[in-house]
């Protein structure tokens, strides 16, 4: 009973893979056949322990080869189910996924990121003490968020927050929880009064957040890893929004020269590059 169950959970991620076999990618910003590609033949270690499947996934993750890992996840996964590390990692990977994809396709993204959430409710199933399972799962709720109507975006938001927070708790450290901490923070500053009011009336109460409170924790994400694009560029975001194109253009002049760590930051770098001439052309009118 134990294998049905463990076959039928690999085989429906077969199927979500299979189902976007023609997604499209946006490595090099023209329409092209995704990275993620039906496994029709998935490189089979059957002499490899689950910690070294995982060590071996790891590796093609950062190196950008999300279908590699993706088989080595799963085939870890099904020696060992109940490994809530795998889990995370496994959410992990499809919020990447999913923002590889081009964001004009919210349709394709959306199973990525569904998958995400699925994987990260897991593995805080199978261990509670984890950040990582609160952080991804935090970051697959916001992703999932962003492609979501108005109502659907308040009624995430404190899962959202209650999410972080645990994250946070359970490690301080947690730089891609602070990062998304920012992002939240930025988001629902940015809700009208008028909104909170019916949400609040209709949908439950809506947290609290502020560009202060938003800037705090992008300063708090990079002071933990200061190499990561991502940081860099939602907080100048930010400080575009809040009028501060100096402070955006000194965050993105740094950003423009980190390496590339996930497959969106090739996106990310190319944004980055308009956005700095944008701002240097604002300034240089003031």
């Amino acid at each position: 009973m134990k294998l049905l169950v463990i076959i039928l959970f690999l085989y429906s991620d077969s199927l979500l893979v299979d189902s976007l076999h023609r997604v499209q990618n946006d490595t090099s910003g023209a329409a092209q056949d995704s990275l993620i590609t039906k496994i029709a033949s998935p490189e089979i270690k059957p002499d490899k322990s689950v910690q070294e499947l995982i060590k071996l996934a790891d590796e093609s993750f950062h190196q950008i080869d999300y279908e590699l890992a993706d088989s080595l996840y799963l085939q870890a996964l099904a020696m060992d189910s109940t490994n809530a590390e795998l889990h995370w990692r496994l959410a992990r990977l499809y919020v990447c996924i999913g923002d590889g994809i081009n964001p004009e396709y919210k349709d394709q993204r959306a199973p990525f990121y569904d998958t995400a959430i699925r994987y990260a409710k897991k593995s805080i199933e199978l261990n509670d003490k984890s950040a990582k399972g609160y952080t991804w799962l935090a970051a697959a709720l916001g992703v999932s968020a962003d492609i979501s109507s108005s109502k659907e975006r308040i009624k995430k938001a404190n899962e959202i927050k209650g999410a972080l927070d645990n994250a946070l708790a359970l490690n301080p450290n947690e730089d891609i929880a602070y990062s998304i901490l920012g992002s939240f923070y930025h988001a629902v500053s940015n809700i009208g009064w008028l909104e909170r009011f019916f949400a609040n009336t209709f949908l439950g109460s809506v947290p609290d957040g502020s560009f202060e409170q938003s800037e705090r924790a992008y300063q708090k994400a990079i002071s933990i890893d200061s190499t990561i694009i991502r940081h860099y560029y939602e907080f100048a975001l930010l400080y575009m929004d809040w009028d501060k194109p100096e402070k955006a253009l000194t965050l993105l002049k740094t950003a423009q020269h980190l390496p590339v760590k996930m497959k969106n930051d090739h996106r990310r770098k190319r944004e980055i590059k308009e956005m700095i001439a944008d701002l240097e052309k604002k300034i240089s009118h003031k």
